[in-house]
């Protein structure tokens, strides 16, 4: 199980602004914010704030491929990807089953003005 995951992004306020809405859906809030960094979590408890952004130059390359958060339901998936896309991000992929993954695999793909690949995902355990 992962503990948290820090992003380097190009800028920070732009970066709060996108994700804040975007993990809204997913319950996700924006927690702490440092002069560089900003901490986004479910709960404001120090080992709870699992995602962090911190500015810096991050060239080119990308790190990771795909950057995936787990919903709750389809409607959380499909609430991220309209959260996302209103908050300036580009479809990279609509909300839908991808039975490439495995049946019930139910997600959508936004890439943020970085050109990291988020994704929800909500695995249908009824599929």
């Amino acid at each position: 199980m992962l503990n948290h995951i820090t992003l380097h992004v190009s800028n920070l306020e732009k970066s709060k602004t996108f994700f804040r809405a975007a993990l809204a859906p997913l319950g996700y809030k924006l927690l702490i914010e440092k002069e560089h960094s900003a901490g986004f979590g479910q709960e404001d408890v120090a080992g709870k704030r699992d995602f962090w952004i911190r500015q810096r130059e991050i060239g080119d390359s990308k790190s990771f491929s795909c950057l995936a958060f787990t919903a709750s339901s389809k409607n959380e998936v499909d609430m991220f990807y309209t959260a996302a896309l209103g908050a300036g991000g580009t479809s990279n992929g609509a909300p839908g089953y991808r039975v490439t993954y495995h049946p019930g695999y139910y997600a959508a793909y936004i890439l943020d003005h970085n050109g990291y690949n988020i994704e929800a995902v909500w695995d249908d355990s009824e599929k």
